[in-house]
């Protein structure tokens, strides 16, 4: 399965399926005569070996926790069938991962997996096909080309090369843009990207899109003992001018963000509970239990020690999420209380402080999928390692009605559920809900047919892309 330009699930490699024993069962058969891109047969067998691979724990796959204790059957070579212990309203949107080719991953090890030379120069059975790619002298990705994949089950694709380049800096990036060297920017930050539109808006389409996506400060109570106390995250909430983040960073291309659930959602409703921006109520909350400045150097103490009101905020070094950690930092510090920014590389923080968890608030962003799955985001099973738990949130109630909701194939009611989850988390402030930014994307204006307006994530910006074309003219013959 895949997304289409408007966010809807559609089918890819599945040619059709069905659903039976009231949600449990799932059969899937693949299309016709389909190819990898070295010219092997697609089958079933193909399915099994990916999923068995997430499965293996030995993978560490992100999405293990999404597939545990599925059971997956070959009825022949174009039929799969998936049998789930209880019944999983979203599954369908499980089936949106890539398909690895059996015949070349098969013998890779684990330990090898990620440095198989095929994660460089992969096969696959998409519109394109990998060319070539170029390095510097760093070894370092400079550029990516593919070609057009003939043998398309979809059909071949109009554009014969698509040449990916990388940039290490959106200042690059912007020169790169001056010099005209691509037809298609994304990743442009908000201001760069209203400059450009009022400046060049002559060549080039502007897309705003939204995305199923959030931005949160996620407090881990085991790693820091005032933020297991509820009066403190509470004060925190209440301390955070989210208005002031979104102006300052994303403009009129950012939402504010009160809950997990945004526009559109099941479940979402403009009359959640949250609490607004007000400092004066957060001063008053800490002072009430006695946290007071005791040596006037700005921040809080309490208890006959004089411990220090102190957090480390932890994010990406990403500018905009390194920015807002500041005025986060500056917006706290009003309040009395003493942050520490800790920023990490990107490619680290995954394994190095998320999966153990080795955080005290995490400024952090999650994608939930145009149908959400709260349940993987905020159950007390998904607090462990691979989970996506990031609030490590646990409440009964809440664990109850997740666990309902997601066998609940009546969207009204499952709406109802959620709606209560969301009152439950707005009582605990596990998490303080921040923004949900849009994705900018610039294209030329002499690319056609690209259709970008709702997005499940960036990478489906190519969902489609065998339909882009250029501009068209007669010709004699």
């Amino acid at each position: 399965m895949k997304y289409d330009a408007q966010g809807n699930l559609i089918t890819d490699l599945a040619d059709k399926y069905a659903i039976g024993d009231n949600g449990k069962i799932y059969e899937v058969t693949l299309k016709e005569n389909l190819q990898w891109q070295d010219g092997q047969p697609l089958s079933v067998d193909d399915v099994l070996f990916t999923i068995q691979t997430i499965q293996n724990l030995d993978y560490r796959s992100p999405i293990r926790a999404l597939w545990q204790g599925i059971e997956t059957e070959k009825i022949d070579e174009r039929t799969i069938r998936f049998r789930l212990k209880n019944i999983y309203v979203s599954f369908l949107n499980n089936l949106t991962f890539g398909i690895l080719p059996k015949h070349l991953w098969t013998n890779v090890a684990p330990s090898q997996f990620a440095l198989s030379e095929l994660n460089l120069k992969p096969i696959g059975s998409g519109p394109y096909q990998f060319s070539k790619l170029q390095k510097d002298k760093n070894g370092t990705i400079k550029s990516i080309e593919l070609k057009a994949f003939n043998q398309y089950f979809a059909g071949e694709p109009f554009f014969t090369t698509l040449t990916f380049y990388f940039y290490p800096s959106e200042t690059e990036t912007f020169a790169a843009y001056k010099k005209g060297e691509a037809d298609v920017f994304s990743f442009v930050s908000a201001k760069n990207f209203l400059d450009l539109k009022n400046k060049d808006s002559v060549d080039f389409n502007f897309y705003s899109i939204s995305l199923p996506r959030y931005f949160a400060v996620f407090f881990n109570q085991s790693q820091n003992k005032f933020l297991a106390d509820k009066t403190v995250r509470q004060a925190l909430t209440l301390a955070t001018d989210k208005e002031e983040i979104v102006k300052a960073v994303f403009g009129e291309y950012g939402q504010i963000a009160n809950s997990p659930l945004l526009p559109g959602m099941t479940g979402y409703s403009d009359q959640i509970k949250f609490y607004a921006f007000n400092l004066d109520e957060a001063k008053a909350t800490l002072s009430a239990v006695g946290w007071e400045d005791t040596d006037n150097d700005g921040f809080l103490e309490i208890g006959k020690d004089n411990e220090k009101l102190e957090i480390t905020l932890t994010t990406i070094d990403w500018p905009e999420l390194a920015k807002i950690a500041d005025i986060i930092k500056n917006q706290w510090e009003k309040l009395g209380v003493k942050v520490n920014l800790d920023i990490k590389e990107t490619s680290k923080i995954q394994n190095d402080t998320i999966k153990p968890r080795l955080y005290q608030s995490l400024l952090f962003g999650e994608v939930l999928g145009k149908e959400p799955d709260l349940f993987h985001f905020w159950h007390s099973s998904q607090k462990k390692e691979l989970g996506l738990n990031l609030a490590l949130y646990d409440n009964p109630e809440a664990d109850l009605l997740l666990s309902q909701a997601v066998e609940d194939f009546n969207k009204d009611s499952r709406a109802q559920k959620y709606q209560k989850v969301i009152d439950l988390i707005a009582d605990d402030f596990p998490a303080v809900f921040l923004f949900s930014p849009d994705y900018l994307i610039m294209a030329k204006k002499t690319i056609m047919g690209v259709q970008l307006e709702n997005l499940d994530a960036p990478s489906s910006r190519f969902s489609q892309i065998n339909q882009w074309y250029l501009k068209t003219q007669r010709v004699f013959k």
